[in-house]
């Protein structure tokens, strides 16, 4: 056993959900291989005098459910878990899967339905509102070929990241915090990309390891008619067992009135017309991990990678709220570096970031690796 998960276990636990004697943890375990901290987060959830209720789940499995399953049949799915969701005091979702594209003949309709009838009650309104939660991905062979590394370099990178100092990122954090708090109009500019909006009156979050592993990120909401323009994001996306590359939305009033992909044009518009929500926007944030600096189709490391940023088609969070809402939530990724073609951040007027470098000194040095890692 890896004496790594230990520790790693022992930071969701303490730090991240920071659980209490006599609570409930549902423990959402994904993929064989995550089995191994799985057992750890089990142990010691027991000893700190929680009660663990473990569920099974990888995509092997789903698809067995997702590729007929009736309505009635995802409502009656739904009602299941809503009421474990309900029993329990917070969530760890360990996402291990052995192939990331086993959903990816599921019918459309099917999986527009499950997002519907299933993970919008179940998870975006249940959980991400009334549990304290976290979740990650294991470092299995699986993770490694999307990052195309061997297998044991990139369980010491993942380690790496995850174990990282979070105390430490937070305060790093504040700065960033309270300028976007403070900032009425954003323009985001970068090679194809063109877009202005507001953030005025929506709150800021830091994102400081309490409900992602790994984390690094600021974010709010942008104001939801205010966006107007052209993002092309640069790296790629895999969901629902689709890799879409070369996203292009068109913005009009805050709503996606273009959307390409090339391929994968017609399976994006898909997802964008999930519901009313899908083309407007529920998060825009700004990624700060100074160890991730690479895609590697993984939504929870890239959307973190230092010197980009996400704008999110979908539901906003409620502690960002902009009054949209929807079953999807797509963090889509623009990384800025002179690696990437470079671009810009400006915050009312004022450049605050350069082909991924923020313009004030102290602020870059905050979040440089050195910093984080102590």
């Amino acid at each position: 056993m890896d004496p790594r998960n230990e520790r790693l276990a022992t930071l969701l636990l303490d730090y991240s959900i920071q659980v209490k004697p006599g609570e409930t943890l549902y423990l959402e375990v994904k993929g064989k291989e995550t089995l191994e901290l799985a057992q750890v987060i089990l142990r010691l959830a027991t000893e700190r005098g929680v009660t663990p209720f473990w569920f099974y789940n990888d995509e092997t499995l789903l698809r067995q459910f997702m590729m007929s399953a009736s309505e009635a049949q995802m409502q009656r799915m739904a009602e299941l878990h809503l009421e474990l969701m309900t029993r329990s005091d917070c969530y760890i979702g360990l996402r291990g899967s052995e192939n990331p594209f086993d959903l990816a003949d599921i019918p459309p309709e099917q999986t527009t339905r499950f997002k519907k009838l299933f993970s919008e009650p179940v998870h975006m309104q249940r959980r991400l509102k009334h549990t304290r939660w976290v979740v990650l991905r294991y470092p299995n062979p699986a993770m490694a070929q999307l990052a195309g590394q061997p297998t044991d370099t990139f369980a010491d990178f993942y380690y790496r990241v995850c174990l990282l100092d979070y105390k430490r990122m937070s305060q790093a954090q504040d700065q960033l915090h309270a300028l976007m708090s403070t900032t009425d109009q954003v323009r985001i500019v970068a090679p194809g990309t063109d877009l202005t909006f507001s953030i005025k009156g929506i709150n800021c979050v830091k994102c400081d390891g309490r409900l992602n592993i790994p984390d690094g990120e600021v974010y709010t909401a942008p104001v939801r008619d205010s966006v107007n323009g052209v993002i092309r994001y640069n790296t790629p996306s895999l969901l629902e067992g689709t890799v879409f590359e070369d996203i292009e939305f068109v913005f009009r009033d805050g709503k996606i009135v273009q959307a390409t992909a090339g391929a994968n044009t017609v399976k994006l518009n898909h997802i964008l017309d999930t519901d009313e929500g899908a083309r407007y926007v529920g998060e825009f944030a700004i990624g700060c991990n100074p160890l991730i600096l690479q895609p590697m189709k993984d939504t929870l490391f890239d959307e973190k990678i230092a010197g980009s940023l996400h704008f999110t088609p979908g539901n906003s969070y409620d502690d960002a709220p902009n009054g949209n809402h929807s079953a999807v939530h797509w963090d889509l990724v623009l990384i800025q570096r002179a690696d990437y073609g470079g671009g810009e951040i400006w915050f009312d007027g004022k450049l605050i970031r350069k082909d991924g470098v923020f313009t004030d000194p102290e602020l870059e040095k905050v979040f440089s690796a050195e910093y984080l890692q102590g």
